[in-house]
């Protein structure tokens, strides 16, 4: 098989124009070619006032590909393909004494526990919170009536923080075992829209990630794993080093020498039980900062010029980055064009927002996080906990000035620029429910995330005309970006550094910052147990 790189193709152009482009590029007749494959297609809009064009990376078959492949060996843009296929590192044995557990059902513990199973080691999962069906509507008893279920809400149940988002599936990690294709290909497999194996920035959307998150569980389950939720692990077996199983909430022991530790980055009571446990954990930098929401239809314009509202191009997003005088940095953080604010707490008496979108980004509102990075060493010494007791203390403040129901503190931007308290919305209305109560989010952050906050957002405005507008509307706090703790792990058997058989994995252990690295991740973790295994 063949591989073109930097095809291009006019917007407009028609159905049949990729078939005529790949022709010209190998210089043959259309007949010798066989058949072909989008593997990436991204847009360039660097000359948005004239046109913008799509870019494809394609995959081709022809009659003789190892002739072509002679004749244009000088043309960087020809080369063989890679392969992308999947293959298993082991199989279970028929006489596998102990089965594995997986304790948490994000992606990082649903792709490990999916692994496991398609390689016959009947993996337990093991999830505090409750099934999609029921966390959805947990979730939105917070959203729409001010109710937390603390089991149960955008942090905790199946899918882990994920569900809730935008359901972005693209990272920078380096993947050249092509794990990611994996990930997208097992997504496709059970519902998830084809073109994400293609499309630059694929993304699946809250409710259509919903069903897809389901089905694997099935999967899991038809393989002979087992999914048991409201299952939550309080303690860690341990003997000589070695892990020996988990005690649940209920009181239930259950053995085993393999423990996949699968956390979400909120999992603060787990984390402090890991530490009485001995278990080595070290602090890690995250970033703290705002949701900030304007008209999706200004970012589409900034970013698309007349092509604005093209049904091929969708929402248009942004990236933005700034270097602070004060030494700090401040950048744009899991932008979600065309969605909402959420609600994201899990704790009661603590507010956190997150951003989430659907698979359509039709709602009004662009957002996107405006986060400070911080570091252990000078914002938070103290010992591995302290990242997360100064979350804690942010998300209480953020309770108390948005007035202690679980409406969120918010601002608009001129005024949060000039320092002023906010009293009346302009034209941007607030997507976060239960609500927003204006203020002064001066309160809300160390003194020196808001002064990095405040020159960051005119020197924005900059690169995006109408980011600084005065009526775009600031919501706190934004705690939750990354884990502040690392359980660390052996680099070559992934497992604990201290404890045999504990495999941390995915975001919550420090490893992943996201959907798709989170599932990367789990992959890893899982070809580990079963080599452990077999």
């Amino acid at each position: 098989m063949i591989r073109i790189t930097e095809l291009s193709l006019p917007l407009d152009c028609p159905d049949d124009a990729l078939r005529k482009a790949i022709v010209q590029r190998l210089q043959i007749r259309d007949a010798e070619l066989l058949d072909f494959s989008i593997f990436k297609r991204s847009h360039d809009a660097r000359r948005k006032s004239s046109s913008i064009t799509f870019v494809y990376i394609v995959d081709v078959t022809t009659q003789d590909d190892a002739a072509i492949l002679k004749k244009r060996q000088h043309d960087r843009r020809i080369s063989l393909a890679p392969d992308t296929a999947y293959y298993p590192v082991a199989q279970a044995p028929t006489n596998l004494a102990t089965r594995p557990l997986v304790v948490g059902f994000g992606p990082g513990g649903l792709f490990a526990a999916l692994l496991l199973a398609q390689m016959g080691f009947k993996p337990i999962v093991l999830e505090r919170g409750r099934d999609v069906r029921r966390r959805t509507q947990d979730t939105w008893a917070l959203w729409r009536k001010n109710i937390l279920t603390p089991e149960s809400n955008v942090q905790f149940g199946e899918g882990g923080a994920g569900l809730f988002s935008d359901g972005k599936l693209y990272s920078q990690i380096k993947d050249p075992k092509f794990y990611g294709r994996k990930v997208m290909r097992e997504f496709v497999r059970v519902g998830a829209p084809a073109e994400i194996l293609y499309v630059n920035k694929p993304h699946i959307g809250t409710f259509r990630l919903t069903s897809v998150v389901a089905a694997m569980r099935h999967e899991i389950i038809a393989l002979g794993g087992e999914v048991r939720f409201e299952s939550k692990v309080t303690d860690l077996l341990i003997d000589g080093g070695q892990v020996q199983g988990v005690q649940l909430a209920s009181g239930d022991v259950l053995h085993s020498r393999h423990v996949v530790l699968a956390l979400g980055h909120s999992s603060r009571d787990t984390l402090r039980m890991l530490w009485q446990r001995g278990i080595f954990l070290e602090p890690k930098p995250f970033s703290i900062g705002f949701r900030i929401e304007h008209p999706q239809s200004l970012i589409d314009r900034a970013r698309l010029g007349r092509f604005a509202g093209h049904p091929a191009l969708g929402a248009a997003d942004y990236k933005l980055v700034h270097h602070a005088n004060n030494g700090r940095t401040v950048y744009s953080f899991c932008m979600c064009p065309g969605g909402t604010v959420v609600a994201a707490t899990s704790e009661p008496q603590r507010v956190v927002t997150n951003g989430m979108s659907q698979y359509s980004r039709k709602e009004r509102n662009a957002n996107a996080g405006i986060v400070v990075g911080i570091a252990p060493e000078q914002d938070y010494p103290g010992g591995p906990l302290a990242g997360i007791e100064l979350q804690e203390r942010l998300e209480s403040q953020a309770f108390l000035l948005g007035g202690s129901d679980y409406c969120a503190p918010g601002q608009l931007v001129g005024d949060f620029v000039r320092g002023v308290a906010s009293t009346q919305l302009g034209e941007v209305a607030p997507s976060y429910q239960p609500g927003v109560c204006l203020g002064n989010l001066a309160n809300a952050l160390p003194g020196y995330a808001v002064d990095a906050i405040r020159e960051a957002l005119p020197a924005f405005g900059r690169q995006i005309r109408g980011f600084d507008r005065d009526d775009a509307v600031l919501t706190g706090v934004e705690t939750r970006t990354s884990s502040p703790v690392r359980i660390t792990r052996n680099p070559e058997s992934l497992e604990s550094l201290n404890v045999r058989g504990v495999y941390p994995c995915g975001e919550g252990a420090g490893y992943a910052g996201g959907i798709l690295s989170a599932a990367v991740d789990g992959i890893r973790v899982a070809e580990a147990v079963a080599r452990n295994l077999a």
